[in-house]
């Protein structure tokens, strides 16, 4: 992770989050790691607890308390109450800046630990799933305290959601399920950035891709790429494999599993378990066994299988490692120096979700080019002249 890396180094030296207790709800993978070690260089008291009970990698969150001295709350497999005492536990360190991949953190101080808002400057969102949740608080009027949606950021959804996400949702069901994707009918539920980079890689491992969508733009983009665009009812007749991607909940439900092939797989991958709707998938089920780990067999009233990965919860993460390295550089790189941003600036910010400031979003991509030993052009003074003039024409 060279980019974050080099911000480690700078905030060894200055230090810009000096005295800051910063809460992170985050998924606990080496990746997380790296930042909160970027994070705690920087000066800052950092607390993490996971944002999803099945990403914990016991070992990274053990090393970082064991070998980097840091404060974790977080246990693979976790039930739900375990989950939000962690969370808790975090609010309890009485956090200054928020660092949310989900906004679980922040929807527990904005309703059971509100106490604790006069002391926040503000936060930082990782996810679709949680900029939208907090785009709905702004717009209620109730967000308490300013938030970088991180996730806005070109150099994390162009990347992070498109190839990461791409890349490990795959990785996630091959690992859980040894299944070829190539002559499949794989059915990728939501075409924003996540959605587009699962698509184009089953479509490069031979799937036939169909895409189901309810914005006509995307859904128009979607056939302009050349997949197939069906309903979601349609789909469910024909797919093989069921991939959610849409940030919102019953994705799939009871009259997409009633007409499901023998045999079908779903997975999500969404922040959130609520894009499958498990309760009713239960409703038509008689039986149910674990067939590999990560793959549990619903056995339908009229005889059908529907394998369920991972309990419906993120399978890049559950029955994968998630995003590799590369690309959470540059993400992570993101949350880290939004951080420093609302340190520096956020007393002066109203109450609002903003995007990544562009300055920073640049700095990340030179950064990462020059790891990659990347060079590109620079404006000569007279083409810096022409673009930024009006009287230049034929």
């Amino acid at each position: 992770m060279p980019v974050l890396a080099q911000i480690r180094e700078r905030f060894e030296r200055e230090k810009p989050l000096e005295g800051i207790t910063l809460g992170a709800c985050l998924h606990v993978t080496t990746e997380t790691a790296n930042l909160v070690r970027t994070l705690m260089a920087g000066g800052a008291n950092v607390g993490l607890c996971a944002s999803n009970p099945l990403s914990t990698q016991d070992e990274t969150a053990a090393a970082l308390v064991d070998r980097y001295g840091g404060q974790v709350f977080a246990i693979h497999g976790e039930d739900n109450d375990t989950y939000y005492s962690h969370i808790d536990s975090v609010c309890d360190m009485r956090p200054q800046i928020t660092m949310d991949d989900g906004a679980d953190v922040i929807s527990v101080l904005h309703t059971r630990r509100t106490d604790l808002i006069p002391g926040i400057i503000g936060g930082t969102e990782e996810t679709t799933t949680g900029v939208i949740r907090l785009k709905a608080l702004e717009a209620e009027g109730k967000l308490a305290f300013p938030i970088v949606a991180v996730n806005e950021a070109d150099t994390k959804h162009l990347f992070d959601n498109r190839y990461g996400t791409g890349q490990s949702t795959l990785d996630g069901i091959v690992r859980a399920t040894n299944i070829l994707l190539a002559g499949r009918k794989v059915v990728v539920m939501g075409y924003g950035w996540c959605g587009r980079g699962v698509a184009v890689r089953a479509k490069g491992a031979g799937a036939h891709v169909i895409v189901c969508e309810i914005d006509p733009l995307r859904a128009l983009e979607a056939v302009m790429d050349g997949y197939e665009v069906l309903t979601g009812l349609e789909a469910a007749r024909e797919g093989d494999v069921f991939i959610s991607v849409t940030g919102g909940r019953d994705a799939m439900a009871s009259q997409h599993f009633e007409v499901m092939k023998d045999g079908a797989i779903i997975a999500n991958s969404g922040h959130f378990d609520v894009e499958i709707n498990k309760n009713d998938l239960d409703a038509i089920t008689k039986a149910k066994r674990e067939v590999r780990p990560n793959v549990e067999e619903h056995l339908t009233e009229d005889g059908r299988r529907i394998n369920l990965l991972a309990d419906g919860r993120l399978v890049n993460l559950a029955a994968a490692e998630g995003h590799p390295a590369a690309v959470m550089d540059m993400s992570f790189a993101n949350q880290a120096l939004s951080a420093e941003h609302m340190v520096k600036n956020g007393a002066s910010l109203e109450k609002k979700v903003y995007t990544v400031p562009e300055e920073i979003d640049k700095e990340i991509a030179r950064l990462k080019l020059e790891s990659l030993g990347v060079e590109i052009d620079v404006l000569t003074d007279l083409q810096d002249t022409y673009l930024h003039s009006w009287d230049q024409g034929t």
